[in-house]
């Protein structure tokens, strides 16, 4: 007797098998894709997040490195100044050819360190800005570096300009009793500090000079490119005197009427 089996049509042609084969296959699929979309979002981000990184570590090192430039010019001119005075004490018949030397550049300090702060305040008041360089290290030793060049602007810069303007240095006593020494110590322990907290910064981030000069030109070509163009002058001598001529005229017409 011939006895035929039944087999069930989900077993004929292996066709359970492939739909689970074809449900796995578009599993798989859809799981790459999914990853493929985040991870590719992920890494623009990443890389986003990095940018951003870098060009705010290059925007504080580069402020940084113009604050040191103003401030070693300034701790330049005390010590200038102090030579000048040593010169007329040895001889003083050279008063009157040194003296303005003294008095400008014991005024110089002041303008020389500008209360240029705009990056300091973007990078010290935003937590996003400092979460986004995301180093300890360098966000310390930035804020002292800001420290000491406000410490420097009040203690040696102001100081020192208020007490030129307290002892002028007009006469051969006034030049000779005006005690720099002072400002003269403080200003170079501090400028020390500051490029130590600039040499810790650079190699927290691995940032080279040159990485550092390149971003200054590229800065200061900016800064030239959105200044005040040639088409609004400035008021030229002629200008002010024929000016101050048509208010002499109209004021002679007003008194005559």
């Amino acid at each position: 007797m011939n006895v035929k089996l039944h087999t069930p049509k989900s077993l004929k042609m292996g066709s359970g098998m492939g739909s689970m084969k074809q449900f796995l296959l578009s599993l798989l699929a859809t799981t790459v894709s999914i990853a493929l979309t985040f991870g590719t979002a992920a890494i623009i981000d990443y890389k986003k997040k990095q940018r951003e990184k870098r060009e705010i570590v290059m925007m504080v090192m580069y402020d940084m490195y113009n604050s040191l430039v103003a401030i070693e010019n300034a701790d330049s001119m005390i010590r200038q100044s102090m030579q000048a005075q040593l010169q007329i004490a040895e001889d003083t018949t050279k008063f009157n050819e040194l003296m303005f030397t003294i008095a400008r550049d014991g005024m110089a300090p002041l303008m020389a360190v500008t209360e240029e702060t705009t990056t300091e305040r973007i990078f010290s008041s935003s937590i996003e800005t400092i979460n986004t360089v995301g180093n300890v290290l360098f966000t310390e030793n930035v804020e002292e570096f800001y420290h000491n060049r406000r410490f420097y602007k009040s203690a040696v810069c102001d100081s020192l300009t208020n007490s030129v303007k307290e002892n002028p240095l007009t006469t051969l006593n006034g030049v000779l009793y005006f005690d720099q020494s002072d400002y003269a110590m403080l200003s170079g322990a501090i400028l020390k500090d500051m490029r130590r907290n600039f040499a810790r910064c650079k190699q927290i981030m691995k940032v080279t000079d040159k990485e550092i000069d390149v971003y200054r030109v590229i800065r200061e070509k900016m800064d030239k490119n959105t200044s005040i163009t040639d088409s609004v002058s400035a008021s030229t001598p002629e200008d002010v005197i024929r000016l101050q001529m048509k208010i002499n005229d109209a004021k002679e017409k007003l008194r005559l009427n």
